[in-house]
């Protein structure tokens, strides 16, 4: 059967009705036009789009900056090819981690954090609202930081710094509070797309992290911010992939039991970096006022000092040692001591206030970890055939998913990142297993506890993902009151309802549509009209809404006070009722009745 064309649907008479006649041209065209004035989108929507991409190039400009502003800070502090012995990689990071410690104390306080929370905490607190200081305050103190070789990464400051990019724009235009806050989410999409060079992970993170869902338009900006934002980047810093990805091969089936022992290892372990960070944070905070001078800086010499007696791996964002094990470039046990040593250097870094990101520690630590599992593996099963690179690129994703609790997102960043689709299983089976298994050992998320030990009522975007939304089918009752037509005399109505004791019917209209007439309304028009007078002339000029099962639950609320009663159409014919709704069934369900 052809399908019905868009010229067919517009001429085709209201099914099921008796007395509904075929619709004349003008009705057609008028209601043509209602249709594609409510999708077409208008001139605020067009300028939410435009602006969205002004968004991402600008974020795409600072992040680039921000990008180039670390490496000078490194090449200078620390020199091209720092290595074990050095002296500069104890003092270096110390003396950064004062200056740093003071330009937060004194000027930026807001500056503090790794930029994730405070993204949402200016959301749902502030209305969106970041300020130009902030702004400035965390590209300055977290380059140096970084650069200086503070165990942290700078994707989360640029999730801020974006956020902030579209807070400034938004309130220099005077938008309203709503768009504000509907804004700062794309401007940490845009921030982080260009800091990760992965603009799909970058737009999912900030649905599964930030905002917790998404509509049709948000979306659509989110992408348009995000992916200007990488074309900025790429056309300054060149369109080579943040890492050299292996061949990924997985030949074996049978291989997929070891991507198993994989993500059970980092479920183990991502609950251990969760619990270190909670535990050291909260009692540095406690410290007399006058350790924050000092916390960055001891920080910065413990770091430092895991660089000098021999891992200066450790230090700063660590891309490139990401990039070496992917290609196997160490064996086993570099990559387990690498691994804890790495897992140190950021707990004792982010705890000690210094500005700075989790993302970049997470993904190396989850690369060490992968490429410590398959070199073992390999060494001791060398039946397996997969490369050493294939489980590093895996356990990036799984420490992703098993710390940072975005499993989405992680499954999505290493297929972005490797650009293959045959490490899709392996990648699924252990970021399943990492979070479930995390989740189990620490039910709390690592963003949800930084946001109790701040003080902060956040949502929790993980156990929002995991809400049941409840659905007019939830709560939709059989037909149990008088249903009548609107050329019904309105004595015999009256009959119906005396016979029924119905506080209320439902009257179906010629054109298809309903409405609700109340007991009280009925004896109100019985008096003023004669019995002979059709029921539709008792009736007012708007109609009963159309709603239908599959819409959410609280669509129907707001529509109580004006109507006692609400007909739940079926979609493929709007004369078809599936069962009616009142306030008392919304509510039941509400407070789990059936």
């Amino acid at each position: 059967m052809p399908e019905p064309t868009a010229q067919s649907m517009m001429s085709a008479p209201t099914p099921g009705l008796a007395g509904a006649g075929p619709e004349s041209a003008p009705d057609r065209e008028a209601r043509f036009a209602i249709a594609l004035e409510r999708i077409a989108p208008t001139r605020d929507e067009r300028l939410f789009l435009v602006l969205s991409i002004f968004i991402g190039i600008m974020s795409g400009l600072l992040v680039v900056a921000f990008r180039i502003a670390i490496e000078w800070v490194r090449l200078l502090a620390l020199g091209s090819a720092p290595h074990a012995g050095q002296l500069r990689l104890i003092f270096v990071p110390a003396i950064a981690g004062l200056v740093v410690a003071a330009l937060v104390i004194w000027f930026f306080p807001a500056a503090r954090g790794s930029g994730v929370n405070q993204t949402k905490a200016a959301l749902y607190v502030y209305d969106g609202y970041i300020s130009i200081r902030t702004v400035i305050g965390k590209f300055i103190t977290a380059a140096l930081a970084i650069g200086a070789g503070h165990s942290l990464g700078p994707e989360d400051p640029s999730l801020q710094i974006g956020a902030g990019v579209a807070s400034i724009t938004a309130r220099k235009l005077n938008m309203s509070r709503r768009r504000l806050r509907m804004f700062a989410p794309i401007g940490a999409a845009a921030g982080l797309a260009a800091a990760f060079n992965a603009p799909i992970s970058a737009i999912l993170f900030v649905i599964e992290e930030v905002i917790g869902s998404w509509s049709a338009a948000v979306l659509g900006s989110l992408v348009l911010a995000a992916i200007s934002s990488v074309v900025v980047v790429r056309s300054f810093l060149g369109t080579e992939p943040m890492f050299r990805i292996p061949v990924v091969e997985v030949k074996d089936t049978r291989e997929l039991m070891a991507y198993a022992v994989l993500g059970v290892i980092g479920g183990l372990l991502a609950p251990l970096f969760s619990a270190s960070l909670g535990f050291l944070r909260p009692r540095l905070r406690a410290l007399p006022r006058w350790s924050l001078y000092a916390q960055p800086a001891v920080a910065g010499l413990m770091v430092g000092a895991i660089g000098y007696f021999g891992f200066p791996q450790v230090m700063g964002v660590g891309y490139d040692v990401i990039d070496q094990a992917l290609h196997g470039q160490f064996i086993w046990e570099i990559l387990v001591a690498l691994t804890l040593l790495k897992l140190l250097a950021t707990t004792i870094s982010f705890s000690s206030g210094t500005p700075g990101g989790m993302f970049a520690p997470t993904l190396f630590i989850g690369a060490m970890l992968g490429g410590a599992v398959g070199a073992f593996e390999k060494h001791f099963f060398p039946g397996l055939t997969g490369t050493v690179g294939t489980y590093a690129l895996v356990g990036m994703g799984v420490l992703f998913a098993g710390f940072l609790r975005a499993p989405l997102t992680s499954v999505f960043m290493v297929l972005e990142i490797s650009g293959s689709y045959d490490i899709i299983l392996p990648v699924i089976l252990a970021n399943t297993l990492a979070f479930l298994i995390s989740r189990s050992l620490q039910p709390v998320g690592i963003f949800e506890i930084f946001t109790h030990q701040d003080g902060l009522d956040l949502p929790s975007m993980e156990e929002q993902r995991e809400e049941s939304s409840l659905h007019i089918e939830d709560a939709i009752q059989p037909v149990d009151v008088p249903v009548v037509r609107g050329g019904d005399l309105l004595q015999s109505v009256a009959d119906v309802m005396a016979q029924t004791k119905a506080h209320a019917c439902l009257v179906r209209l010629p054109d298809g549509s309903w409405y609700a007439l109340s007991a009280e309304d009925l004896t109100a028009a019985t008096a003023t009209l004669t019995p002979d007078a059709p029921v539709q002339r008792a009736l007012k000029s708007d109609r009963a809404p159309q709603l239908f099962p599959d819409m959410p639950l609280d669509t129907a609320l707001h529509h109580f006070p004006r109507w006692p009663v609400l007909p739940i159409q079926n979609r493929a014919s709007r004369a078809v009722l599936e069962g009616v709704l009142t306030l008392n069934d919304v509510l039941a369900r509400y407070r789990g009745g059936h």
